[in-house]
């Protein structure tokens, strides 16, 4: 009955501390201003809001806007239509989208600014009568939660054009018969010229956010090439900081089976994002997503080596250190002597800021010839290397950098108990020569973060926090 309490009062108490912990994503990708801009303004381009500008149906907004059951207006718009022809849109263009964060910092406020040219005829002249008309668009993005399955997105709250940001001037000088009418039109244009920008560009604004945010899904879910396996990210839920978007994406490993072999879910493994400052984006891996990838990379395995041939400078120097030990035994050792190095568990990366390690187990027997079945002696090793990440291009490389025994143990012997210690130099050595240039060929394949390229980008560059990998764009 004591131990069912127990349990329970475990169990509780577990609960509780997982509540109250603040959990994770496995990975982050965060979409500074500059890149939310391109994405939208190239969004924009690809659904032909320029054309849309162009094609504004100005004489019916006119007439739409400005009569309002108002005689004044209504007689100035009657005057107006009786003395033009057609009025258009002869040129359009949409400037850079402006991103900036909103009040409360959960919002994005989105400024479109457009630059167009209307132009109207009249039988006054023979020319065509311009105007340069400068206005803003703005829209609010916000996340979301859809309220059956809980699924979150980036959603347009609002859009409009207000008065406020209109600029109307003249292109050219006009004649006193034509000066009156231009002035007209303009004032026609001030109240009608933003509801029909609103009505016809904003839903445009809505498609081109949603698809920009399917954009950026699919951006994520690329595969990661690792070795064989391959590293997939998805979406848990995107929230808006300031002026950046923030993609928390979950993650797993597969083989080329497509089988999982790893789930990454939120934790409360700790993950330290770094400020984006002017950086256009960051992705940022948690600690353990990182390891997984390097261990698919090298994973445990055993080598097999013939010393005397491979390594005869190290072959005589071990014999060397073995006459310490026995006499009998370094005078056993043939050319054929082989050394077998285990790596009995996965490698871990052992992050810190600017830092990184990697700690591997390692079992090293060493035998008389290729003949015998049982070896002199059979060491543990706990050793270590500096790890260095580098990329080319999108690819980022992991390198390992010398090898350091940190502990040895006798796990058995058949010439005697000894001090491993007296073979600490040389195992060291061998694990240099052997276990590394093995490890680094296969380390040399990396990751590809296509990410990068696909933003734009030509290559990526990386720092270290002290739990998590950050992939950036380098500087051109």
């Amino acid at each position: 009955m004591t131990s069912s309490r127990t349990f329970t009062l475990l169990c509780g108490l577990l609960a509780a501390t997982l509540v109250g912990a603040t959990l994770s994503p496995p990975a982050v990708f965060v979409l500074g201003p500059e890149v939310i801009s391109e994405r939208l303004t190239q969004e924009l381009k690809e659904h032909d809001a320029v054309n849309i500008l162009q094609q504004l149906p100005l004489l019916s907004a006119i007439q739409e806007k400005p009569a309002g059951g108002i005689p004044v207006l209504g007689s100035l718009v009657n005057s107006v239509l009786n003395q033009i022809n057609w009025l258009k849109v002869t040129s359009a263009n949409i400037l850079q989208v402006q991103v900036q964060p909103s009040a409360n910092n959960q919002e994005l406020i989105v400024t479109i600014p457009l630059d167009m040219v209307v132009g109207f005829n009249t039988p006054l002249v023979k020319t065509i009568v311009e105007m340069h008309i400068e206005t803003e668009a703005q829209a609010t993005i916000r996340v979301e939660t859809n309220s059956k399955d809980r699924t979150t997105r980036l959603v347009l709250s609002s859009c409009s054009n207000s008065q406020g940001s209109l600029r109307i001037s003249l292109l050219n000088k006009l004649s006193f018969l034509v000066n009156p009418l231009a002035n007209n039109v303009m004032k026609l244009l001030v109240p009608s010229l933003p509801k029909v920008v609103e009505s016809q560009l904003c839903p445009v604004i809505e498609e081109a956010l949603e698809d920009m945010h399917e954009d950026l899904l699919r951006l994520v879910s690329v595969p990661v090439p690792i070795g064989d396996d391959h590293l997939n990210f998805d979406l848990l839920s995107p929230a808006i900081k300031g002026n950046v978007i923030q993609l928390n994406l979950g993650a797993k490993l597969l083989d080329s089976q497509e089988n999982v072999k790893k789930w990454f879910n939120e934790s409360a493994v700790s993950l330290t994002m770094p400020a984006l400052d002017s950086a256009p984006f960051i992705l940022t891996m948690r600690q353990d997503v990182v390891n997984a990838a390097m261990v698919a990379l090298i994973p445990p395995e055993e080598f097999m080596v013939l010393l005397d041939y491979v390594l005869p400078e190290l072959a005589l120097r071990l014999k060397s250190n073995i006459s310490v030990i026995s006499e009998k035994a370094a005078n056993q050792l043939g050319h054929t002597q082989i050394v077998t190095i285990l790596i009995q568990e996965a490698p871990e990366l052992l992050l810190n800021q600017g830092n990184a390690k990697v700690a591997q187990l390692i079992m090293l027997q060493v035998f008389a010839t290729n003949e015998v079945r049982r070896p002199f002696f059979t060491l543990g090793i706990e050793a270590s290397s500096d790890a260095q990440f580098h990329t080319e291009g999108d690819q980022l490389i992991l390198s390992l950098n010398e090898v350091s025994s940190d502990r040895i143990h006798l796990l058995n012997s058949d010439i005697g108990l000894f001090n491993p210690e007296l073979l600490k130099d040389i195992t060291t050595e061998i694990l240099a020569s052997v276990l590394l240039p093995n490890e680094n060929g296969k380390l040399r394949s990396g990751m590809s973060v296509q990410m990068v390229k696909d933003l734009g980008f030509k290559a990526a560059s990386w720092s270290l926090t002290k739990d998590a990998l950050v992939v950036t764009p380098a500087s051109t």
